[in-house]
């Protein structure tokens, strides 16, 4: 089955705190985007006005019959500023842009100019300021009306002065449109809202030419503050009311993330942990979310650990149980003769007491030949791991030992395996000694690779096998149906713990007549 993907620890850690990160950023980005848009808004319709203005200051020259070469008439304006004469004509489009940070000073003031303004001009100025005060009323567009030079001949108090020097003002004298925004002065205390925002402490100002007969015949100049993010805010304030929500509900989403994926998973390895410390075997089961791959990774290490730590108890008290049936036999017998020889030893004959000291010697010897299997239990559940080897040397090895049974090998004997040769040794002599001791006098080894990288070896022997009762306790330590001859029935407990320990496995495939069976181990 397909391991189901699950996110890392350090990948739930990052995207979560990449994402508080990006929250207030998003917001600051929005709320310049926002300040922005109110600056673009404010001067889009400042054009508008201004156009309607320069309009009506362009009819007003063209009623007066003003010549080509009249003085009134400046600058001729730029081909590139000019409109096609196959298009449409189309306001100047919205360039200011808040992100800059040079803002010019407050809004420039006229200075006195060399020749007064034209009296003709003037009384334009004057019936045009008319039409820009009704505007004002409503808007409150601050204007400004300029003649060819850049004199002011309409609005406020500023009549005759010259703004010809200001930025915007110049480029409009040449025939092109411009807007600035200037840095503003305010004439009282800000709102608490709107002072966290640049857009309240600027000045958009916006220069039209007056252009007639491609001429320059003066200059619209207005010029409003922005409206008031605190205001345009509560405007908007059921919008604002949504994005609270959502960000509320981000913000439950990361905390459901976090439960989720570190909490639950946490909490349910802890109460695990303390059901199996009460010794309760059901709490060795799969957790019922993993959360992260780490978490998956140690809940899936600890309840191997802790099933394996159950086996082991259950293995050690079953081995203790069988090892304690096994010493009390030799031992009682040992016990009974020497208490038969000390109260009778004066009645007893020569052959009788050599009897009871054989008895003696042979229940002896079971006891040292099966502390000796024990010991070499212990060692096959624990080996010396590492080193690697082929099956070669070692069927040659064992063939030597016992040279009593013939032993035919085919297949891949180079291939090497992850075992060391003194443990892949052991393995195959107490399979020898397993088959001679039930009749074999021949064993055939077959070698085949097991895909994807274990090897099989398969044992086959013409010993009188192994009977149905019994296949299935085969490999139980202490089992044996030769104890009266000195078997101890550890041979294969042996051979299974040693593979076991380097990552292989045995098995009986067949058992009657001779006995087969199959070895699985990983190949180097």
């Amino acid at each position: 089955m397909r391991a189901k993907w699950r996110p890392t620890l350090g990948l739930v850690i990052f995207a979560v705190l990449a994402t508080v990160t990006a929250l207030p950023l998003v917001g600051l980005f929005l709320f310049r985007l926002y300040d922005n848009q109110l600056i673009r808004q404010t001067e889009g319709e400042l054009i508008a006005q201004g156009t309607v203005l320069a309009a009506s200051f362009a009819d007003e020259v063209i009623t007066g019959r003003l010549a080509e070469g009249d003085p009134a008439l400046g600058a001729r304006q730029p081909g590139d500023a000019a409109p096609r004469p196959d298009e449409p004509p189309r306001p100047p489009p919205s360039t200011l842009d808040l992100s800059r940070d040079d803002l010019p000073a407050a809004g420039p003031e006229g200075t006195p100019a060399a020749t007064p303004p034209d009296p003709a001009l003037i009384a334009i100025g004057r019936r045009l300021s008319k039409l820009a005060a009704e505007v004002q009323q409503v808007t409150l567009t601050g204007f400004r009306i300029l003649d060819a030079q850049g004199r002011v001949i309409g609005g406020r108090e500023e009549i005759g002065l010259s703004l010809a020097g200001t930025e915007e003002v110049a480029a409009a004298l040449q025939g092109r449109y411009m807007s600035v925004l200037r840095r503003r002065v305010p004439a009282g205390p800000e709102p608490s809202l709107a002072s966290i925002s640049r857009g309240a402490h600027v000045r958009v100002f916006v220069a039209l030419p007056v252009i007639v007969r491609t001429r320059v015949a003066g200059v619209v100049y207005l010029s409003r503050t922005p409206d008031n993010i605190a205001r345009s805010l509560y405007s908007e304030r059921h919008n604002i009311a949504l994005a609270v929500l959502g960000i509320f509900l981000v913000t439950i989403l990361i905390g459901y993330v976090f439960l989720r994926t570190l909490m639950r998973p946490i909490q349910e390895l802890i109460r695990r942990t303390t059901e199996i410390q009460r010794g309760d075997r059901d709490a060795v089961r799969p957790l019922t979310h993993h959360g992260t791959r780490e978490i998956a990774h140690l809940s899936e290490s600890f309840l191997t650990m802790a099933r394996s730590l159950f086996d082991r108890s259950d293995y050690i008290s079953t081995f203790t149980a069988h090892v304690s049936h096994e010493l009390k036999s030799p031992l009682t017998s040992i016990q009974g003769a020497a208490e038969l020889l000390r109260d009778n030893a004066h009645r007893m004959t020569e052959t009788e007491r050599n009897k009871f000291l054989g008895n003696i010697i042979g229940d002896t010897e079971r006891l040292t030949a099966l502390v000796r299997r024990l010991r070499e239990l212990a060692k096959a559940d624990n080996p010396q791991l590492g080193g690697r080897t082929s099956l070669a040397p070692v069927i040659a090895k064992a063939g030597k030992l016992d040279p009593t049974i013939a032993i035919e090998a085919t297949g891949d004997l180079g291939r090497e395996i992850e075992m060391s040769e003194e443990n892949a040794t052991i393995v195959l002599q107490h399979l020898i000694d397993n088959a001679v001791q039930h009749g074999a006098t021949a064993i055939r080894i077959c070698i085949d690779a097991m895909p994807p990288d274990h090897l099989r070896v398969t044992v086959e022997d013409n010993g009188t096998g192994v009977s149905e009762r019994n296949r299935a306790r085969i490999f139980d330590p202490l089992f044996t149906t030769r104890r009266e001859s000195g078997g101890t029935g550890m041979g294969l407990s042996i051979v299974q713990s040693m593979l076991r320990a380097h990552g292989g496995s045995i098995r009986l495939l067949t058992y009657e007549p001779g006995a087969v069976f199959e070895i699985s181990v990983p190949t180097a």
